[in-house]
């Protein structure tokens, strides 16, 4: 968290709470799977309610190495702790990917909250030109 609002609320990551993510990005969902860029973004808690967590994100996702390195997509939309799979809009990229389009299926493989670990999988349908 790097920054959250200025109101009392349970939980501590409630509404209006503001999230940064610098997170390696690898082809499979293992911790030692290989590295190819990395994810990185802001999000936003954005619900009042204190039983689903919904938040607005924004990821750009930058590749370091293989066929698109230099290369980036942006990922920008919402998403809910109700969903088991999240489809959230790819809206841009830069270098081979300029333009792109498409759409992301992402889903939690694993959760440690007290050490503010999550692992997602993310599979993603991507149109460029």
């Amino acid at each position: 968290m790097i920054a959250h609002p200025n109101i009392i609320q349970t939980p501590s990551f409630g509404f209006g709470s503001l999230f940064a993510i610098d997170d390696p990005f690898t082809i499979g969902p293992e911790p030692t799977s290989t590295l190819i860029g990395n994810a990185q973004g802001l999000y936003v808690s954005s619900s009042r309610d204190h039983v689903v967590f919904t938040t607005v994100m924004y990821t750009n996702f930058a590749f370091t190495s293989g066929r698109f390195n230099g290369s980036s997509f942006s990922l920008f939309s919402r998403s809910s702790s109700l969903d088991a799979i999240h489809e959230l809009a790819i809206v841009g990229g830069r270098g081979a990917l300029r333009m792109a389009r498409g759409f992301d299926l992402t889903q939690i493989t694993f959760v440690n909250l007290m050490a503010c670990n999550v692992i997602l999988e993310c599979n993603v349908t991507l149109y460029h030109y």
